[in-house]
Order: structure tokens, then sequence, then C-alpha cells
């Protein structure tokens, strides 16, 4: 286990997930250097804020000196993964390593490709699209490092995010942020089918469990998140918690196709359509099993505290 007095480094720490992170470590009583592009961060009082570029090795060193746990929650822009994601990732590592500190990856779910049944970690890498592709292969490369002691590593998985600072994810800003500004909550796929979400706390937490557990070294793990829901039953309970009839529409594949004429992002969403016209479930019971329960917040409590962030947002 971590001891207060050592280093946490939280790369990429001006995203969704780097911010949640770095408040589950506060809390943790954990010192924490917070490192983005910027350096303009709001973070809790004692965190060290450092700005950086870890898309080169030398950045990536300088960033990671002094470490004993480094959380890799740097991300390019998504129609960039393929070009850009794998050298980040390379050199994060070198800089890890050169620290002489263990590497906890965030992680998603788009390495396995279409699947039938829940997702567990011991499924095969057979994403055929470039984005599941390059996931795939950072998580060899990086289990790969682990095995040659170049570094510890441990990978922890999620589904789709939501939460507070959550707006770039396709339950962001199209559904919470539309939600309370009573405009048309766009749900992207099936609203019938049944999907796992996960919540940016939740994750956060997972995150911490691994750089902080030995038990955690050398594999993937997913991420413990709330039962799934289908579309329509989580627009529900939003529409619960909003206290008002809200209007709502499914982006069917058609609709996803001509979006992406003009949108990019919405484009690449293509490439991953068997995550949204069948069922996307997660299974952590390996997580449970040799970390203890980790209980996922109640869907009831994420939605509301994810609409009261974006209400404070939009205001």
């Amino acid at each position: 286990m971590s001891t207060a007095s050592e280093l946490h480094v939280v790369l990429g720490a001006g995203g969704a997930v780097g911010a949640t992170l770095v408040d589950e470590l506060h809390a943790r009583g954990r010192r924490i250097r917070a490192v983005n592009r910027s350096g303009g961060l709001t973070v809790p009082e004692g965190v060290e804020v450092v700005r950086g570029d870890v898309t080169t090795p030398d950045g990536a060193t300088a960033a990671c000196a002094g470490a004993a746990v480094v959380y890799h929650c740097a991300a390019p822009a998504y129609t960039a993964w393929v070009s850009e994601f794998p050298p980040l990732t390379d050199a994060i590592r070198r800089g890890a390593a050169a620290a002489g500190a263990k590497l906890v990856f965030a992680d998603n779910l788009y390495m396995y490709g279409p699947v039938s049944g829940a997702m567990t970690e011991d499924l095969p890498y057979a994403a055929e699209n470039p984005k599941g592709r390059v996931r795939a292969t950072m998580a060899r490369s990086l289990l790969a490092a682990h095995e040659a002691s170049e570094l510890r590593v441990a990978i922890g998985r999620a589904s789709d995010y939501f939460g507070p600072r959550g707006v770039n994810s396709t339950v962001g800003e199209t559904v919470f942020g539309a939600a309370v500004r009573g405009k048309v909550v766009r749900w992207v796929g099936s609203l019938d089918q049944p999907h796992s979400l996960s919540y940016l706390p939740d994750f956060a937490k997972g995150l911490a469990v691994l750089g902080e557990d030995a038990r955690a070294d050398g594999r993937a793990w997913h991420v413990p998140t709330a039962e799934p829901l289908t579309g329509k039953q989580f627009l529900d309970l939003l529409f619960a918690e909003v206290g008002r009839p809200g209007k709502s529409a499914a982006v069917n594949h058609t609709a996803q196709r001509l979006l992406g004429l003009v949108n990019p992002t919405v484009r690449a969403l293509g490439e991953t359509w068997y995550q949204r016209d069948r069922p996307f479930v997660v299974d952590s019971t390996s997580f449970t099993d040799t970390f203890g329960a980790l209980p996922p917040t109640p869907h009831t409590t994420a939605i509301a505290k994810t609409l009261s962030w974006f209400r404070k947002a939009t205001t």
C-alpha cells in the first residue's frame, strides 16, 4: 500500500477522468502532482500543479520525476487516437520507468470488439476497428513492459463515463447538458439495449485502488460499475431527477452516418456501433473478488450529482 509521503502523479489532470482522480487521491490524503499541458488547473489545496507536455519522453520524464505511482489519464482528441495515442503512451511508459514508478493506465473497453454476453477481462482482443486495435496495442505494450520488469503496470477499464466534468462523453453534453437546458436529449444508439455506464468518481476510486495495491500489478481490471440500464431506463431516471417531463430521441445508425458527414467525432462513432445496438455489459467480479467490495454509486445518486454539476456549469 502507498503511504501518504509517496508522490502520486496524475497525467492528463485537466480532463474529466484525471481531475476526478485528483479529487479522489486528495480525499485519501495522498501527496499529488497534477499535470496537464496548460498548467491552468483548479485543484484542492496542497496539490502541486505542473505544466508539462507528456507527448515526448523528455517531457514525460520531467513530469513523472520523483513519483511512486503515475496515473496515465492523458488522451489525444478522439479522432486522433490512431496516430497520437501510441506514441503518447510510449512516452509516458518511459517517463514512469525512469522514475521507478508504478504506472496505472485509465483504459476503456474498445479492444474486445463485438461480444456475446458480459465482458470479462479474459476476453480476447478481437476488435477489428482502428480505435479498438490501438487500444489493444497499447495494453499489450504496457503489459509486456511489466513482464520485462521495465516497470510495474496495472490497467483499469471503464465503460462510457458520466459525472461531474463529464462534458465530452456520449452521455455528457448531449444528455445531461440538454436536460438542464430543456432541450431534446439525444441518446446515441438503441434505447432498448442494456448498457453499462461508469460514474466518474467510481472510476477514480477504482484507479486509486489499483495504484495502491500490489495485487493489481501485471493485468487489466474492470472497475466496478452500477448495474446496466437500457437507455430508456436511464433517461427515465434522469427526467425524474430533473423534475419535469423531457423530450428524448435515439440517434440511430442512419442518423449517426448523416451527422458524421459534418462532424468527425460523430463519424468516428460508427466504428464501434456494435457497442450501441446490442447489450454492452461490464462484469467486474474479478475486481471485487480480489480487492473487496467497492460499491458503485447508485444510479439515482450519480445522476443527481451529475445534474447538479451541469446546472452550475451552465449558469
